[in-house]
């Protein structure tokens, strides 16, 4: 008896992208949260809101939902990210 193994995988792997600059420091700076919309988000994003101000003096924190977990997130949320310094994406349970 034989057997035979396929590789699933592709020749090649599509570009991976490019990844953003980095930032040289988090002081007076904007970040968003987009969290999947379930409840373990809350107190994750709410600590670390408090830690990135009192810790790295991040000026302001804005906070979004997504609308449905397993989506990408909404086009309006899309469109803000870009007038954000960072953006921190998170799940919980």
């Amino acid at each position: 008896m034989s057997f035979q193994v396929l590789d699933p995988t592709p020749g090649t792997a599509p570009p991976a992208g490019k990844l953003a600059p980095r930032l040289d420091t988090l002081k007076g700076k904007t970040v968003g949260f987009v969290s999947n919309g379930k409840e373990g988000t809350k107190g994750f994003f709410k600590h670390l809101e408090q830690m990135l101000k009192d810790d790295y003096g991040v000026a302001k924190v804005v906070m979004r939902a997504k609308s449905n977990y397993s989506a990408p997130a909404d086009a309006h949320i899309a469109d803000e990210m870009k007038t954000w310094d960072a953006v921190v994406s998170g799940l919980g349970d």
